[in-house]
């Protein structure tokens, strides 16, 4: 990103207050308990099991590991995942899986 663009987001985040994950393509992940997961803006299932759900990022990818996973619905760039979710890895584009 050049300089200009990189200054312009900053003055736009400090002036129209928006939420990171809106200005910078960022998941929101919600975690309740051990038991259900909520993420927003992810682009796509990779990879699902039982045991591991892959999904796409903008820069990158989420790794969800548990048992007996299940997803529960997609809606647009919306998912819900069951389970027992034991782990969850955000890995940036270039780093090792």
């Amino acid at each position: 990103m050049t300089r200009i663009g990189r200054r312009l987001r900053g003055w736009t985040n400090g002036v129209l207050d928006l939420p990171q994950d809106l200005l910078q393509d960022l998941p929101r992940i919600t975690l309740i308990g051990n038991k259900e997961l909520y993420i927003e803006n992810h682009r796509g299932v990779l990879h699902f099991s039982s045991e591991l759900l892959r999904l796409g990022l903008a820069n990158g990818f989420l790794e969800i590991k548990g048992e007996q996973l299940s997803i529960r619905n997609i809606v647009g760039q919306e998912l819900s995942v069951s389970g027992r979710i034991g782990e969850i890895r955000y890995i940036e584009s270039g780093e090792k899986l």
